[in-house]
């Protein structure tokens, strides 16, 4: 069967007259029963690449996924499209159900951990029914060169080899080249079942700022962004400190969440974010990766993510909608201090490999060029030189030649022992007489009082600079000494490019328009508001987030549309037979008010 002629399968189901992007070549495959790793970016409809055809094929779709969460998430969305579909997992009380719906064939989708999956007992579940299908969630888990490497993934091939007959789907959002090889051999996919969908989230805007005042900046870019968000931080207390201070700051509802909460407290910050229109959390990296929610409008950093891969999987939280949405990330010297001291404690062969990616994430935060391109460009995409949609194309930052300060900064680094903090050396390069520096001799130095002008307000914004380029690092009491690459830059064998520190602090490029909020979320509407407050009542009634009933795209079709039958509201997308009956009467009578 091809991916076309399962067109009305795809309308009836979900409430779509087409397939988006490289979706219908993975249904092709699959429907061939042909291995495949489908690599799509975060919102480009992974899991309807296995969801239609376990509606479609005799049997049932085994669905591998890391997360608890993320399983009882895309659970509900299936089972109010109207997909048979269970779970079993350490939240389910109903395993001795689950397991005979498998066997009697009433089940669709079967959702497990991997460490289910490998078990005997499942194994033995399945010899007594075949699968239709593998579906490997999150497959970047399975290789030691992923950013997220989860050893149960590995125990996975034999359980696939068992069904030798059974074809097997492995999907991930990220992955960069050396990960997408490691994949297919891990996996026994071969090399032509790669398709590859690309990365590019073209509604999310990339900003990337110097960490000067982290709550009030936070504060700001979330006034400037309605909706519900997420802010990553580096540590448990910082949650919980950040949460307090939004807070107060915004008027929004804020929860911190981290594993150290406890689970019930955790559950429950999860479970309003999920169902919330506006909430906000403040989060450890622990959070995130079992959330389905499509809504969320931004994602802020306030401190360095681990890696690229980390970085793009944890923005991709934003916009799931296809939205626009907004992602900010707040860096300072420190962050990349303590991400290059940790290196240290790593085993030998990973050293080179982290070492690469921390240099990555450096010339993401420091590039005065394209930050979509160059994000882009490390997963091995060839985008063009500008996308419009980030701080540097929108804002485009002056770049200068700092060579010959950078030398001065590092020679009074060196001349002052390689231990005083980055305050004490800008001191003595601005000539700047205190007792400490009076007691050391340092205003006696060549270097003494060499700085002036314009170069004084640089010298802060270069410090960063160097400690990301390698070119300085820090002693473990804060003090700056030469890195790897500094005495290149002393002799003058590299320039020191940087970009323009502005002048004044700006509000340009804060947030989304004014048309982009309109169009993502038009709070104001009456109609919108009305079909927004029905939904929330539906939502509390069949106990899921309002996201499942219809996505806000549908609600905004709606209020566009205005359909008055059931035929008319069957077009709009979004609209499957499942959701037509369950809930369609309701939206149009509020809609006929109007």
């Amino acid at each position: 069967m091809t991916a076309d002629a399962l067109l009305p399968l795809l309308k009836s189901t979900f409430g779509f007259d087409a397939f988006r992007g490289r979706q219908a070549d993975v249904v092709a495959r699959v429907m061939a029963r042909a291995h495949t790793l489908a690599v799509m970016p975060t919102g480009a409809g992974k899991s309807l690449t296995y969801q239609l055809p376990a509606v479609a094929l005799d049997g049932c779709v085994i669905v591998v996924s890391p997360l608890i969460a993320l399983m009882h998430d895309q659970l509900r969305g299936a089972r109010a499209a109207g997909i048979r579909a269970a779970s079993l997992t350490s939240a389910d009380a109903d395993h001795a159900e689950t397991r005979q719906a498998y066997r009697d064939g009433q089940l669709d989708l079967l959702y497990v951990a991997p460490e289910r999956a490998t078990g005997e007992g499942f194994r033995a579940l399945l010899d007594a029914r075949a699968p239709a299908l593998f579906a490997i969630d999150e497959a970047h888990c399975v290789s030691e060169w992923g950013h997220d490497f989860r050893p149960d993934y590995r125990l996975l091939r034999p359980l696939l080899d068992a069904f030798p007959d059974v074809p097997r789907l492995a999907l991930t959002a990220t992955a960069d080249r050396h990960t997408r090889e490691d994949i297919l051999v891990q996996l026994g996919i071969p090399a032509d079942g790669l398709v590859l969908a690309g990365f590019d989230r073209p509604n999310i805007r990339y900003r990337v700022s110097p960490r000067v005042s982290p709550a009030k900046q936070l504060a700001d870019f979330i006034a400037a962004n309605p909706g519900p968000g997420i802010v990553y931080c580096p540590t448990r207390d910082g949650t919980e400190r950040m949460a307090e201070r939004l807070a107060a700051a915004t008027g929004r509802p804020v929860a911190a969440y981290h594993a150290g909460l406890d689970p019930d407290r955790r559950a429950r910050v999860q479970h309003d974010f999920v169902a919330s229109e506006d909430g906000i959390v403040t989060a450890t990296v622990a959070f995130g990766m079992g959330i389905d929610k499509p809504d969320v409008r931004f994602v802020a950093h306030a401190g360095l993510p681990k890696s690229i891969e980390s970085y793009y999987q944890e923005t991709g939280r934003a916009g799931r909608d296809g939205d626009p949405a907004e992602a900010l990330m707040l860096w300072g010297a420190d962050d990349f201090a303590r991400a290059r001291m940790r290196l240290s404690e790593l085993p030998e062969a990973r050293v080179a490999s982290e070492r690469a990616r921390l240099n990555a994430l450096a010339a993401l935060v420091e590039t005065v060029e394209c930050r979509r391109a160059l994000l882009l460009r490390h997963f091995g995409e060839h985008p063009p030189e500008r996308c419009g949609n980030c701080d540097n194309c929108l804002d485009p930052p002056q770049q200068i030649d700092a060579t010959v300060l950078a030398q001065k900064l590092l020679s009074a680094v060196y001349r002052t022992g390689q231990s005083y903090g980055a305050g004490h050396v800008e001191a003595v390069l601005t000539g700047r007489r205190d007792d400490r520096i009076a007691q050391r001799g340092h205003d006696s130095l060549s270097v003494f009082g060499i700085v002036e002008g314009e170069e004084v307000r640089l010298i802060k914004p270069l410090v960063r600079t160097l400690i990301a380029r390698e070119a300085l690092a820090t002693t473990e009491h804060g003090g700056l000494m030469f890195g790897p690459a500094a005495r290149a830059m002393m002799k003058g064998e590299v320039a020191v490019l940087m970009a323009q520190p502005p002048a004044r602090r700006t509000q340009r490029g804060q947030g989304m328009t004014r048309a982009d909020r309109a169009a993502a979320n038009p709070v104001g509407d009456p109609l919108f508001d009305a079909l927004r407050a029905m939904r929330r009542e539906l939502a509390a009634e069949a106990g899921v987030p309002p996201y499942v009933i219809f996505h806000d795209a549908a609600l905004r079709a709606m209020t566009s549309e205005r359909p008055r039958t059931r035929a008319e509201l069957a077009a709009i997308p979004g609209v499957g037979a499942k959701k037509l009956e369950a809930w369609g009467d309701a939206f149009l009578e509020v809609i006929g008010r109007y």
